[in-house]
This record gives C-alpha cells, structure tokens and sequence, in this order.
C-alpha cells in the first residue's frame, strides 16, 4: 500500500500551516555551525551520516511548529529539534539500563543541578547551551516543567527499548501511552511561551482541560507517524512500539486495515481537540493568551504534516544505519 499517499489525503488538519522566514538561516546554522562543527566528532568519520541528518531539515521542521517566533527564539528550537534527533538514533541501539543514567544526567544539565563536563554523557554540552538559551526568554520555572517532559520521553524510550529488547508487544492502549511520551512532543509545546512570549501560571499547565488537549496532540503526531514510520520500522527491528504494528499483532489483520485503524483513532482523538479547542473553559485574565496557546498547539498539526511528507527521513532511505548506531553508542 502507498503510505504517503494515505497520508497526504486522508490525515486531515482544520487548522493553519505557516512556516517561519527565518528556516533557510537557522537550517545553515544547523548544518555548518552544529552537524560539521560544534558535534563534528558525533560521526566525523561517517560524512554519508552527516549527509542525511542535514536531509532530516530539523530546522525545517522546528519552523512550522514555532512559525512566528523571531531569529533568536527560534534558534534553541532548532537546537532542540537537532537534540531529539541525535539523542533518539543514539540510544535506539542502547538497552533500558543505559537509558535510565542518561535520562538522570539529561535532567539533571537542563535544570542547572550539574554541567556539561559533570554529566559525562555525550549531548551534554548541547544540554547546557540549549538551557542557556532558554534562560534568555522563559524563567527557571518553565525549564523545569520542560525538563519534566523531557523525562516523560526518556520514560517512553525505555518502555519502547524493553519491548524491543524482549521482542514482544504491548497492548495497543499501552503503546499509545508510550508513545504519548516517546514520541517527543511534549518538550516543544512547553516552549510555545518562548514564541508567544507569554508566561502561564502553573494552574493553567495543570487544568485537565489543557493537559488533555496537550495529550490529543501527541496521539495525533504519533498516529501520522506511525504510518510515515512503518517501513522504516520494519527495517530496523521497532515493530514493537509501532501502534500499526501493535494493532496488526492484536487483531490479526493486514497492515492496510492496521493504517486504517490508526486514522480511525486518529480521527477520533481529532474531533476530541477540535471540540475542546472549540469550547475552552473560562480562563478569565489569561483567556486570550490560552486560546492563542491551544492555536499555536494546533498548528504544530498541520505543520508536522506539511514537512514531513517530504522528508527522505521517513519516506525514502535517509535514516542511520542500525550497526553504525551501535558501533557509535558502544564508543560513548
């Protein structure tokens, strides 16, 4: 079955696709300061590797997400964006136990308690000059509810490398839950207050409203991903956390029906946020800074769908090659 092509005419989005004017600057700056400068020696001897994390387009990406932040707000988005990518590769090949020093030490350089040199992991120091650029523009407060949802992803990580590991699925309740977090999201729409340059008081974080929309929005992302991923996951052995895979495990049904299932509860989970979005509680004086926050939320949407459908990443070849991972991972 045409995947992208369910993707690109069946995942539909109500909601407006922009893209910032300053991706072609930062996609440079990611390409020659970062990927062939400051974390050269990541893979300075692999130049093909280098090659397709520059095809990846991370600042691209981080673009239609954060459309109207400025030059230097959206720099550490960029920053950030590069991080998952690394972080995610580097440690696809690693074990749950690994996972569980890294995920400490992460935290731990995010919200200032220890540095880069101290953590001795090998992002630390893309840690530390993301946490000072932060600081720039959100107080400590908001980095570290960041941070709190950078180790709701490394929790999701070591569920997905337990299965990987143990080779066996998870029910699919269970695996849209580790892909809730695993998938990455979270981080970045704590970071809208660096583009809207509001700051929301914690109650409005923690209303079950907000949370549930926040959580609508990583099941939407993982439900197209999933699909745009199923290839790629096939070849590298992550079956087992894919929701299509997990869904053709438990109901014993080829995997168009499987996609097919997926848009169904991704359709679902849509109308959920568009109904939500539609009718949000009374936030009294924040009213217009949530509904401006929630927009900007459903724009994260429509734009992962306007970029990714043309990224080699997920739709064509340009994905690290699982032994070169490894063989890296075991030199860290």
């Amino acid at each position: 079955m045409n995947t992208l092509e369910l993707l690109r005419t069946k995942f539909n989005y109500p909601f407006p696709a922009l893209k910032n004017p300053y991706a072609d600057q930062l996609q440079e700056i990611t390409e020659t300061q970062w990927i062939d400068g400051e974390y050269l020696w990541l893979y300075e001897q692999n130049p093909d590797l280098r090659k397709k994390y520059k095809k990846t387009k991370t600042a691209h990406i981080a673009s239609h997400w954060f459309p109207t932040a400025s030059f230097e707000r959206l720099k550490p988005i960029c920053r950030l964006m590069l991080w998952t990518l690394y972080n995610d590769d580097l440690y696809e090949e690693g074990t749950p136990e690994d996972i569980g020093y890294v995920h400490d030490r992460t935290v731990a350089v995010l919200n200032g308690e220890i540095g880069a040199a101290e953590a001795e992991i090998p992002l630390g120091n893309m840690l530390e000059s993301l946490r000072q650029e932060l600081l720039q523009f959100i107080p400590q407060e908001s980095i570290i509810r960041f941070s709190e949802m950078i180790s709701r992803y490394f929790a999701g990580l070591k569920m997905e490398l337990t299965y990987k590991r143990n080779k066996t699925f998870p029910t699919v309740a269970e695996c849209i839950a580790l892909r809730e977090d695993s998938i990455c999201l979270y981080p970045f729409l704590q970071l809208t207050e660096v583009e809207t340059e509001i700051i929301l008081p914690p109650e409005i974080h923690q209303h079950p409203v907000i949370r549930r929309l926040q959580a609508l929005a990583c099941h939407l992302v993982t439900y197209f991903n999933e699909v745009q991923s199923v290839n790629k996951d096939e070849a590298t052995g992550s079956i087992y956390y894919n929701i299509v895979k997990v869904i053709q495990h438990e109901y014993g049904i080829s995997l168009e029906e499987a996609c097919l299932e997926d848009l169904r509860l991704h359709n679902e989970d849509l109308k959920e946020f568009v109904t939500l979005q539609a009718s949000l509680p009374d936030f009294g004086i924040w009213q217009d800074a949530v509904v401006n926050w929630v927009h900007y939320m459903s724009m994260v949407l429509s734009g992962w769908k306007n970029v990714s459908t043309k990224l080699d990443r997920y739709n064509g070849t340009a994905f690290p090659n699982a032994a070169e991972l490894r063989e890296k991972f075991n030199q860290v």
